[in-house]
């Protein structure tokens, strides 16, 4: 986009002079709009720094507006029609405390351009007040030096000219130009509302996320929309947040835990979620909710998303769920998908051709094929820094050729999405087994019996389950703290059945005292990853037969796993 839109000035040519505003000219503007902010999304990550270094402010936002490119291409009515649409597609839609916020603030503008055919400049100045007021509303506490000062200080200042001038706005393109010069102006009075912005020498990622949605507002407005960014160009980024101001320990509540839920009969209309909302807000920080008429939308970091899920799903059926690990989150890795069947855009239900079947989840191309050697039917791709969706899960199991379903998470952070997904399944009996690693995995899978009943293999797996430890070893991905000891980034980390017991500097002393966790087990099992050499591995496996029993059986498998140098399984025969 060039300079002269982004700073709200141009060519008397290119003035919109239109002094209403039309069905058709919005969704135009929100199109633009959704396309400059996944043009710039990459730029926003790198700024976020609130209220946790997540980096992916740009891609939530970027992804609440998204479906408007094609789900609005062909939609046409009045401004009222348009504007409500929209607000309906982006509340579906929306992600992270960002995305939510930008949801409530259309949902917000579609209340005040409602019945509306046409709006004028001051129906629309009206109109994203209340756009505010619901983005205000929808989180618990708000902050100032956000998004939603931005979005206030445009809103405020509109309405105050029209106050004192009744024709202070002779045209549309005097009003948006005015509200993108406000916004960009309060843009960079942002590091001085919040320390963090400052300490990281940025702007708020989400605050400057909507200037992109302003600037492709009033780029469209201009009759110059906003394209899509050629794939092939380089992208520059001006500004980057200095993440090493930040401690991975200072994130108290590790889970960021989003739904929509769709409300029981009992439960629509508005503000009938109270105590939903009460519960919500007990449960941890950065709460942003949202009820509608039939839905509500919750987004919360939280220490436990179990228990808000089970309070939620209280109130009606889940309609989307997303929990991330922050601590452990990597931006914008998302995990392919290599079995047709979880590629499709679909759900594709397969008929039962036998009585059992499994679903199971894990990365690396040796772990993969163990578990296909086991008999798994569906291999879902994730893992620790990649967790699937709730609809990933729920595509493999509805594509496994089974009557009951067993599903190996091996991931306490893709548990409930295995439960989830499950609890949609209406046509195959699912069995979540909690599967926390990747040993327990195989353990479940070697543990289970064709002829047995599902009760039976279910009791026989959870067995073999508590009889297997797990110890591995990865690479500190921050630097943070560890029992008062300073942990370094790229430091060696040894964690036994998930928990960080070991710090070293070397993957042989890391391998040394995890060794001494699995000594009791009589089958040790070693997956190498994918930056481990076999020769290095095969060097790993004789510094445990010397720490261990060495009349232990102990077997290497190249996993290829990534992230985990090596996952160790102990068990006893």
């Amino acid at each position: 986009m060039n300079e002269e839109i982004k700073n709200g000035e141009n060519t008397a040519e290119e003035i919109c002079t239109a002094a209403t505003l039309d069905g058709d000219t919005y969704r135009d503007m929100i199109t633009s709009a959704a396309y400059a902010l996944d043009n710039d999304k990459e730029e926003i990550n790198n700024l976020n720094v609130f209220p946790v270094p997540d980096g992916d402010t740009g891609i939530n936002m970027s992804l609440t507006m998204s479906p408007a490119r094609e789900e609005l291409k062909s939609f046409s009515g009045n401004v009222s029609e348009v504007s409500s649409e929209v607000a309906k597609t982006f509340l579906r839609a929306a992600r992270g405390n960002s995305g939510v916020i930008l949801s409530s603030f259309f949902r917000g503008m579609a209340k005040g351009l409602k019945d509306c055919v046409e709006a004028d400049t001051k129906t629309i100045a009206s109109a994203f007040k209340n756009g505010v007021d619901m983005a205000y509303k929808a989180v618990m506490t708000p902050t100032e030096g956000t998004i939603l000062t931005v979005m206030r200080a445009c809103a405020e200042t509109a309405i105050e000219r029209m106050d004192a001038d009744p024709d202070a706005f002779g045209n549309l393109d005097e009003l948006f130009s005015t509200m993108l010069e406000v916004a960009g102006e309060t843009l960079a009075k942002t590091p001085d509302m919040l320390p963090q912005l400052k300490q990281a020498n940025v702007v708020d990622a989400g605050g400057s996320g909507f200037v992109a949605v302003l600037q492709g507002m009033l780029a469209a407005l201009r009759h110059h929309p906003v394209q899509p960014k050629d794939p092939s160009a380089v992208s520059t980024v001006r500004k980057q947040a200095d993440f090493t101001q930040f401690a991975t320990e200072d994130i108290t509540f590790p889970y960021c835990t989003e739904c929509i839920v769709n409300k029981y009969k009992e439960f629509e209309g508005e503000e009938k979620c109270e105590e939903l909302h009460s519960f919500v807000i007990g449960m941890g920080d950065s709460v942003v909710f949202v009820e509608d008429y039939d839905i509500v939308k919750i987004h919360v970091h939280t220490d436990d998303p179990g228990k808000v899920l089970s309070e939620a799903v209280k109130y009606g059926s889940f309609y989307t769920v997303k929990i991330e690990n922050m601590k452990n989150q990597h931006t914008g890795l998302i995990a392919t998908h290599e079995d047709s069947a979880e590629e499709s855009d679909g759900i594709v239900f397969v008929p039962a051709e036998k009585k059992y079947g499994f679903v199971t989840v894990c990365s690396g191309a040796g772990i993969k094929s163990v578990f296909t050697d086991l008999g798994a039917d569906k291999i879902v791709t994730g893992g620790q820094t990649m967790n699937p969706s709730t609809d990933d899960m729920l595509k493999a199991i509805c594509a496994t050729p089974a009557e009951v379903v067993f599903v190996l998470p091996n991931n306490k952070n893709i548990f409930l999405a295995a439960k989830t997904a499950a609890e949609l399944v209406e046509d195959k009996r699912v069995e979540v087994i909690n599967t926390v690693s990747i040993p327990q995995g195989v353990s479940a899978m070697f543990a289970f019996d064709e002829d047995a009943t599902p009760e039976e293999n279910r009791e026989a797996m959870e067995a073999r389950i508590a009889d297997t430890k797990t110890a591995s070893i990865t690479y500190a991905a921050h630097d943070s703290t560890f029992d008062g000891k300073k942990i370094r980034l790229g430091q060696m980390l040894g964690l036994v059945e998930n928990k960080v017991k070991f710090v070293t500097d070397t993957r042989e002393e890391c391998l040394a005292l995890i060794a001494d966790t699995v000594k009791k087990s009589s089958i040790i099992t070693v997956y190498y990853g994918e930056d481990v050499t076999k020769e290095e591995a095969e060097k790993a496996v004789d510094i445990i037969a010397e720490t261990i029993n060495p009349y232990a059986d102990i077997t290497l498998v190249d996993g290829g796993q990534p992230v985990y140098a090596y996952i160790i399984s102990g068990e006893n025969e």
